[in-house]
C-alpha cells in the first residue's frame, strides 16, 4: 500500500526533553524528520530542554549511539517544516528570536491549540 503526500494528514510534533532523555529527544526529531521526508506538512514544537535543538552549536553537540545526527535532522525540519520554539521555554532559558537559527520561530500556548485543533490534524508528543 502506497500513500501519496495528498493522502497524509498535517502533523504536529511537540517535543517536551533534550540531552536529559536522549532517546525520546531524539525520537521526536526523528519522526518529525521522516514524516517530513514522506511528504507530510509538519510542525514542529519544542519545549523545555528541546528548545535548545534550534540554538546554533547546540544540536552538533549531541550524541545518541544508532541514532540519525541530530544536527541533520534538524536542519531538514529547518528547511521544510514550521519549527516552533514554545515562548515561555524561551523567556525561562533568556532565548529570543535572535539566539535561534533561521527558520525558528517562537510562539505560545494559543498558537500550538490553534494547530492541533485545525481539521484532519494529526499531533504526537514526545
Amino acid at each position: 500500500m502506497s500513500t501519496s503526500p495528498a493522502d497524509l494528514r498535517p502533523l504536529v510534533v511537540k517535543v517536551t526533553a533534550g540531552a536529559e532523555a536522549p532517546e525520546r529527544f531524539s525520537q521526536g526529531v526523528t519522526v518529525a524528520a521522516t514524516a517530513l521526508a514522506a511528504g507530510a506538512e509538519v510542525s514542529l514544537w519544542l519545549t523545555g530542554e528541546a528548545t535548545y535543538l534550534v540554538v546554533p552549536g547546540r544540536a552538533e553537540a549531541f550524541d545518541l549511539p544508532h541514532a540519525a545526527p541530530l544536527a541533520d535532522l534538524r536542519d531538514a525540519l529547518l528547511g521544510g517544516a514550521v519549527v516552533t520554539v514554545c515562548s515561555q521555554c524561551a523567556a525561562r532559558r533568556d532565548l529570543t528570536p535572535d539566539d535561534l537559527l533561521p527558520g525558528a520561530r517562537i510562539a505560545g500556548a494559543a498558537a500550538f491549540v490553534e494547530e492541533v485543533l485545525a481539521p484532519g490534524v494529526q499531533a504526537l508528543v514526545y
